[in-house]
């Protein structure tokens, strides 16, 4: 290193100590307000099914009509590269790979819906569909026909509705406790939120149930659904959602946009109602802001254009779907809804080929941050993380596999994870 250099200092040891002291409320305020990612896989979609249409074949029957809807519409890669724009390098692995997703596991995410999707029955009828979805539910895990994640989407804490919401999330956890226990893969969405003490409603709704049943405090977690421009902006100019983190006191595991509620609360006109549309932009952007270095992620919307009729009509809404999903990936919101299984090839079509094209290039970076090679990009540590997180992503959900990243990179799983995420859980994972 050449000559030694002479080292001087004028401050005492005292200064930085008085800093330090000084500071120590702050750093456990960001420690507790900012916990960083968890460590989990995030789902690429969630799948919402009514309550009295679910059933024990739901996740295999959507896989069956994704097929099926591949096999009339496009048999073919070289087809269905065609229609969405894929290119021709990547035809044949991106369709193989969605049509061993289909087989494999079609559903990442599953919500039994009891809201919208549901509607309002009688007491008797929703009790009991919520039992039989408990029941569902908690067979599935013990088979192992279950998606990575399920649970239900009760009515919200709105007046007219709150206590029929309350009564069928206590039936549905209730039931999964009768049957066996709560599932790791447990999500409960928490609909049409409004106002921060909503949330805090609903924590100590699972407070409640977790002292009655004796379970560990803060076991179970739930998503916040943002559809209301209230839940973006206060009266107050101030950032609802971001009160409404600090108000699930922890327990908050996703916010997720909703396309058309939000819309229509904005005076979007329907035939412009849509993910792509600038409000949607502006709130999934607050969201996303909001929810960064909380271990909240963001989950993008629906489209509501179905991919049924004739083959021109299916490769059009094909085209659409794959478009959205590329859109939002490329923004950094790594999950959607997917309303009808004739979405599925296209939801993993988009985030197969968008984890493939990348890579080469994002295996490289990282390999040569690792190695300290000088090239024409200089990555920073948040970089090489987004680098190895990106390849992380590729990996949980089937669209890259382990062998073919660790030959690029030169690292192992485990390595990988510890760039990700330091603390990242390797349960939950696909495998390639």
């Amino acid at each position: 290193m050449g000559q030694q250099e002479k080292v001087a200092t004028s401050l005492a040891g005292a200064v930085s100590e008085g800093i330090s002291a000084s500071l120590a409320p702050v750093d456990a305020e960001l420690a507790r307000h900012y916990p960083g990612d968890p460590g989990t896989r995030q789902p690429i979609h969630t799948v919402y099914v009514p309550g009295d249409v679910f059933t024990a074949d739901t996740i295999r029957s959507w896989g069956d009509q994704a097929l099926a809807a591949l096999d009339e519409h496009a048999p073919d890669a070289a087809t269905f590269a065609k229609v969405l724009g894929i290119s021709d390098e990547l035809a044949v692995p991106v369709y193989d790979r969605v049509r061993a997703k289909l087989a494999s596991e079609p559903i990442e995410d599953l919500r039994v819906d009891f809201e919208d999707g549901f509607g309002v029955r009688s007491d008797e009828e929703e009790d009991q569909a919520a039992a039989r979805a408990a029941r569902l539910v908690s067979e599935a895990f013990a088979n192992g026909a279950n998606a990575p994640y399920m649970g239900i989407r009760m009515k919200c804490m709105e007046s007219n509705v709150r206590d029929r919401g309350i009564r069928t999330t206590d039936v549905f956890l209730s039931g999964l406790l009768e049957h066996g226990g709560l599932p790791e893969g447990l999500v409960l969405t928490l609909p049409k939120v409004t106002y921060a003490e909503q949330v805090s409603a609903f924590v100590k709704l699972l407070e409640a149930f977790e002292t009655t049943r004796g379970l560990r405090p803060g076991r179970i977690g739930f998503e916040i659904q943002i559809e209301t421009s209230q839940s973006i902006l206060a009266s107050d100019g101030t950032a609802t959602v971001a009160r409404m983190i600090e108000a699930a006191k922890g327990r908050a595991t996703g916010l997720h946009y909703g396309t058309f509620d939000y819309s229509a609360c904005v005076g979007v006109s329907a035939a412009y109602q849509a993910s792509d549309h600038p409000a949607a932009d502006h709130a999934k952007a607050i969201m996303q802001v909001a929810a960064a270095g909380t271990g909240v992620r963001v989950s993008d919307g629906s489209t509501n254009v179905l991919p049924i009729g004739t083959t021109d009509k299916v490769h059009e809404a094909w085209k659409l779907h794959y478009g959205l999903t590329r859109r939002a990936l490329a923004r950094a919101y790594y999950q959607g809804w997917d309303m009808h299984p004739g979405h599925l090839p296209t939801r993993y079509a988009a985030v197969f080929t968008f984890y493939r094209e990348g890579l080469e290039a994002a295996a490289a970076r990282l390999k040569a941050y690792v190695a300290k090679i000088e090239g024409d990009v200089m990555d920073e540590p948040a970089t090489a993380k987004a680098l190895a997180g990106y390849l992380v992503r590729g990996l949980d959900c089937g669209a890259v596999g382990t062998d073919e990243v660790t030959a690029l990179t030169g690292l192992t799983r485990a390595e990988l994870d510890a760039f990700a995420i330091p603390r990242r859980s390797a349960t939950l994972t696909a495998t390639a």
